[in-house]
Parts: C-alpha cells; sequence; structure tokens
C-alpha cells in the first residue's frame, strides 16, 4: 500500500524521565482520513509532534511518503506535513490575512505569479478569499482557524494534521470547517476528543491510551463499543447515538 505516514516501533521519554510512548505503530494510506483518540495524558500531543521533527524519535522510526523523519530531511518533512495547531493564533502573525498565507511558500522561495496562484488557491479552498486582505484579528475564531488551515494548504503537503479541530467553534463554524476538511484532496490526521467529528469525518480511528495504540479499527465500530470507550476514559455526548449506517 502507499502510505503517507508510517510509524514504527515509536518510544520517546522527556529529558525529566517521563515515559510517553510506548512503541507506537501506525500506518495511514494516502488519501485517508484517520482520528486519533484518547484522553488526556494518553501521549496524543507527543505522537504528533514525532511527524514533523518537532521532536525526534528516542526509538523507531517516523516515515512520510517514503522519507524518514530526521534532522537532515526536516525541511522536505516540514513542507510535506502540514501542521495545523488547536489555537489559530499560534500560526497567525502578519498584517493580513494573505501575508499569513504567503508567508510559508515565500520563505520557501515561491515568488511572483506562482506565489500569488497558491494563496488564491489556498483561500479559495477554505472560502476565506473575500477576507484576504483583512487583519486576522478582525476575524472570529471559526475564520482564523480556516486561515490557519489555508496557511497549511498553500504548501501542497502530502498530510494535514490537525490538532483538535474542532474546539472552540460554534456548531456553525463546527459545520463549515468539516465541510471543508471532506472536500480536500490530501491525507488528514485528525487528534481530537471530540468523538461526533471523528464519526463525521474519518471512516477510520486509533485509540491511544498510555503511550501505545490501544484500538484501530473503523470509527463507527470504537464508538460504539462502551466498554472500550469506558477502558481508555472517552465519552460520547449524553444522550449521542450512533447513526445507522446510510444504506
Amino acid at each position: 500500500m502507499n502510505y503517507s505516514l508510517e510509524v514504527k516501533d515509536l518510544a520517546y521519554a522527556y529529558p525529566d524521565g517521563t515515559q510517553a510512548l510506548f512503541g507506537v505503530g501506525l500506518a495511514v494510506g494516502r488519501g485517508e482520513r484517520v482520528a486519533l483518540l484518547g484522553p488526556n495524558g494518553a501521549g496524543k500531543t507527543t505522537l504528533v509532534m514525532h511527524l514533523n521533527g518537532i521532536l525526534t524519535a528516542g526509538h523507531g522510526t517516523v516515515t512520510v511518503a517514503g522519507t524518514p523523519v530526521r534532522k537532515d530531511t526536516l525541511k522536505e518533512i516540514r513542507q510535506r506535513v502540514g501542521l495545523v495547531f488547536q489555537d489559530p493564533d499560534d500560526q497567525l502573525f502578519m498584517p493580513t490575512v494573505r501575508d499569513d498565507v504567503a508567508f510559508g511558500p515565500a520563505n520557501a522561495g515561491v515568488r511572483g505569479e506562482e506565489l500569488e496562484r497558491r494563496v488564491k488557491n489556498a483561500l479559495d479552498r477554505v472560502g476565506m478569499l473575500e477576507f484576504a486582505d483583512r487583519p486576522p484579528h478582525h476575524l472570529s475564531f471559526g475564520q482564523r482557524r480556516r486561515v490557519a488551515v489555508a496557511t497549511v494548504l498553500v504548501m501542497e503537503p502530502e498530510i494535514l494534521v490537525l490538532d483538535e479541530p474542532s474546539s472552540n467553534l460554534d456548531p456553525a463554524a463546527r459545520r463549515e470547517l468539516a465541510e471543508i476538511l471532506r472536500s480536500l484532496e490530501v491525507t488528514v490526521f485528525m487528534v481530537t476528543h471530540d468523538l461526533p467529528y471523528a464519526l463525521e469525518l474519518c471512516e477510520r480511528s486509533l485509540i491511544l491510551s498510555g503511550g501505545v495504540i490501544a484500538a484501530d479499527g473503523p470509527t463507527r465500530t470504537l464508538l460504539a463499543d462502551p466498554d472500550l470507550l469506558a477502558a481508555h476514559r472517552l465519552e460520547l455526548p449524553y444522550g449521542f447515538a450512533i447513526p445507522a449506517e446510510r444504506g
């Protein structure tokens, strides 16, 4: 199979000796949308930080589109792995939306008409083209998150990694972001506590618990297993029922 992401036997301990990952293994195929679920402290953020080399493996390997994540490959890896942080204000710091989206490719040497084409295309894909000349801090939180996604899409990544994409969004912004994510023809790896969002967007989910992959399967199957969810401190919202599969 053609993989966007492969993680093999990944183990990591922080400098204070806290062991966060204990031999994690997973593979995500090209074009898949996969959710990473798990309680607080499970190691989700630590795993995500290995995907673009913010952290490097204490043991094991991470490979993106066939390229191993190492210190000497970081420039290439960071163009292939687009990481969207939980707080869009961590990614937006320029005077206008257009400037923010242009920052990455301009830094990578893209200029002129090609830069303009990329910026316009990325903003169009997230429905924010008409806001190109606005200051980011004048936008709503949901709009800022969409611009943050555009700052990553403009780099034309192999895989889009999103950390808690639905957090702090009102219902309309949550739905709008879901529609955008469904429309993208890239691999999506989504870290979330929002189990209904995982069900809506990702056919497959992984549960990371205690630094290991505790379950890997169809999202619908995992979320329909109350004992599995309880064992890993995951809960569906009160009254939420798994919808019947569409025939």
